[in-house]
């Protein structure tokens, strides 16, 4: 099992070159299964929750090519609507394989994703929307099986914004019959988007990025060409790492318009960002405030950024308070800052951080993705040697991360236990 091993205090400094993004590129690969036609996409980010959906895709009947970053997807064929727990328990996003089968297909089993209780509200949105459109579910040995001779468009109301579960509505609107109405719907960037390549594809949707989305259906989709959106998150990640290292770096490939609430926030702290039209520059001014966010859904700040602005706040002017709304176990990465020397106490869904002047090296476990990039910050910002075990959770979402801060400078190195 592979780790990272960091020897910190070193500046990032250079320019570094954001990937596609990986909550957009999945859903894009579900959409290949609509079309019996082939479906092109550039920017692929290069992650292995990518490859464990291109596999899943493959062993449905779905021919794949990769060439230069792009991959090429044909679904002429589905041989088997079926994503099974051996693939599914290692990502949940494969649930957005179902709307697109069952759409298709007439049919759809899939695995409930990541042991999720059918309760927990990214699941039962899903098939709550899908059994409006006419679908009959039902939960059978750790497996969503559903049948549908052909969805009806339907006005659904979401009890509460799912990104996943507005992107499954939406894609498998497209061959209802009829108009489908999605109110309360996700307004996140990946969503539009989606609905971008969608609508390459020959899909008629209305409101992307909005609560109201309206898809009329259409007999059938064609191939495509579509770019994968940059990585918003990658790239708040390395802004963050860069002002919590009080370094310079430039960000190529990004879309500053998708980090409108981070980059104020770093503004506000103290650091200086200038953006142009796929480019973010940020230069860190040797200390920073501290600060309070609140998770909420987009527009608002993002909860895949609280844990690295969590190791930000480890080492900022004053104490920084950090409220997460968005889901009830994303505090994990608390302890493990606290081994490196944090300051934090956590009352409810709530975290206090007292900065301190400098985090000690010390070895330290990854619990979740996200929790791994906060780790990796709070080791560039450490004195001394950090070691962070489980790193499989940080190829999930970023690509080859210690490659590209080895090129800013970071004395970063990943070691095979």
């Amino acid at each position: 099992m592979d780790r990272l091993r960091i020897y910190g205090g070193k500046p990032l400094e250079g320019e570094v070159n954001i990937s596609g993004a990986k909550n957009a590129a999945l859903p894009e690969l579900c959409a290949t299964l609509l079309s019996a036609e082939p479906l092109l996409l550039h920017n692929r980010p290069h992650l292995n929750d990518v490859r464990t959906m291109e596999t899943l895709l493959s062993q449905m009947g779905v021919v794949i090519e990769h060439s230069n970053g792009s991959v090429t997807l044909r679904a002429q064929e589905i041989d088997w609507p079926l994503a099974p727990y051996e693939l599914v328990k290692t990502m949940r996003a494969s649930i957005l394989a179902l709307g697109p089968l069952l759409a298709r297909c007439g049919e759809a089993r899939v695995s409930m994703p990541g042991g999720c209780a059918i309760g927990l509200r990214p699941i039962d949105q899903h098939i709550k929307g899908l059994t409006a459109m006419g679908a009959e579910i039902n939960l059978e040995h750790g497996y969503i099986s559903a049948k549908a001779r052909k969805l009806k468009g339907a006005h659904f109301t979401f009890d509460m914004p799912s990104v996943t579960g507005t992107e499954n509505l939406m894609m498998a609107a497209t061959l209802a019959e009829g108009v489908t109405v999605l109110e309360r719907a996700a307004r996140e960037p990946e969503i539009v988007d989606l609905a971008l390549c969608l609508t390459a594809m020959g899909a008629k949707i209305r409101g992307a990025g909005t609560s109201r989305v309206e898809i009329e259906g259409v007999a059938a989709l064609h191939g495509a060409e579509h770019r994968v959106m940059p990585d918003r998150i990658e790239s708040g990640t390395f802004l963050v790492a860069a002002a919590a290292t009080h370094g310079h770096v430039v960000l190529r490939d990004a879309d500053p318009s998708l980090l409108k609430t981070v980059l104020d926030l770093l503004r506000q702290i103290g650091v200086t960002v200038d953006a142009g039209n796929d480019t973010i520059a940020l230069r860190g001014n040797g200390h920073f405030q501290s600060f309070h966010i609140t998770t909420a859904p987009y527009p608002g700040f993002p909860t895949d950024m609280q844990a690295q602005m969590m190791a930000l706040a480890t080492c900022a002017d004053g104490v920084s308070t950090l409220t997460e709304t968005i889901f009830e176990s994303r505090m994990m990465h608390v302890q493990e800052l606290k081994r490196l020397g944090a300051d934090i106490k956590v009352e409810g869904n709530t975290a206090h951080v007292n900065g301190v002047k400098q985090l000690s090296g010390a070895n330290v476990m990854a619990t979740d993705l996200r929790a791994s990039a906060s780790l990796v910050i709070a080791g560039l910002m450490a004195d001394g040697e950090t070691v962070i075990d489980r790193i499989y959770h940080l190829d999930r979402g970023y690509e080859a991360i210690e490659k590209k801060l080895s090129k800013l400078g970071a004395r970063i190195e990943r070691i095979s236990a």
